[in-house]
């Protein structure tokens, strides 16, 4: 139970934070329209990514008793938070572009909809842990949706919050500093993925 909030709350917390088109969504709302419309973009996920986990568990359940399917997209996740970790890694600052129409909760469900990080997220690392857990019971994946949501949501809150405060802030050193640790951590869990999936192939 322990592991698996700890590694909601830090896969949670790595999404919310990593530079990609939903945060970049939100700082821009908010730098142009006020900190509600950058917190509308932040709550976007909680409503698009229920069709996307649902998809993405019913799939995966499919290839439950097939370890070497299991393995495949192990791998795949391996690979894929190697990806998110170097890209937080090799984070410099943030750049923001131009997006005068507010309606930003649209925007922001459009955004996150069509991304394919979630879809990517979801059939290759937290889906696997949440059928994984619930084997256990349903409050164990619990355990680990509920952290991921609230630090994944409440990270975002909190850049617009900053955001609306101060430009400078998103550009200091600490931010930076604070997404290169959570890109080595993603890296480690990439290592973890990778063992798993080369354990299922072999």
């Amino acid at each position: 139970m322990k592991s698996l909030l700890i590694t909601g709350m830090v896969l949670g917390l790595s999404a919310g934070l990593s530079p990609g088109p939903m945060l970049t969504l939100v700082i821009s709302q908010t730098l142009k329209h006020g900190i509600r419309e950058g917190v509308k973009v932040a709550l976007a996920p909680l409503l698009t990514d229920t069709p996307i986990v649902v998809a993405c568990l019913l799939f995966l359940s499919v290839f439950s008793d097939m370890r070497p399917a299991l393995g495949i997209i192990s791998m795949f996740g391996g690979f894929y938070l190697f990806y998110l970790g170097l890209s937080s890694i090799r984070f410099k600052t943030v750049s923001l572009q131009e997006d005068v129409d507010p309606k930003s909760l649209k925007k922001g469900l459009m955004v996150n909809f069509l991304n394919p990080s979630p879809y990517m997220f979801w059939a290759s690392i937290g889906g696997p842990l949440v059928l994984k857990a619930s084997s256990t019971s349903l409050a164990a994946a619990a355990v680990f949706v509920i952290p991921f949501y609230v630090l994944l949501v409440g990270s975002k809150i909190v850049v617009a919050i900053i955001s609306g405060r101060s430009r400078n802030l998103l550009k200091s050193r600490h931010y930076t500093i604070i997404l290169r640790v959570l890109g080595l951590v993603l890296v480690g869990f990439g290592v973890l993925f990778l063992r798993d999936g080369l354990n299922y192939l072999f």
